[in-house]
């Protein structure tokens, strides 16, 4: 098998892959943290169980829309 032809038939899903993993982790962090910051605006102190709730609705929201963002800038970059 040629690689050149398995670059090019996987071109953009390879992108989109590579691109979602490197925002990922700095996406959800800032998301994160935003939701954190907001409720502490309605409450005093956030309690480390209130805290895993907000990380996971974080990795959610960020995984959504790391894949998102880079689908589009592949689309528009590569093509």
């Amino acid at each position: 098998m040629n690689f050149t032809s398995f670059y090019v038939a996987f071109h953009d899903p390879i992108w989109v892959i590579v691109l979602s993993t490197a925002l990922f982790f700095p996406v959800r962090k800032l998301i994160w943290v935003l939701y954190v910051r907001k409720k502490q605006k309605s409450q005093t102190a956030v309690s480390d169980d209130e805290k895993i709730i907000l990380k996971k609705r974080a990795t959610l929201t960020s995984v959504l829309l790391c894949i998102v963002f880079s689908y589009l800038y592949v689309s528009q970059v590569f093509n």
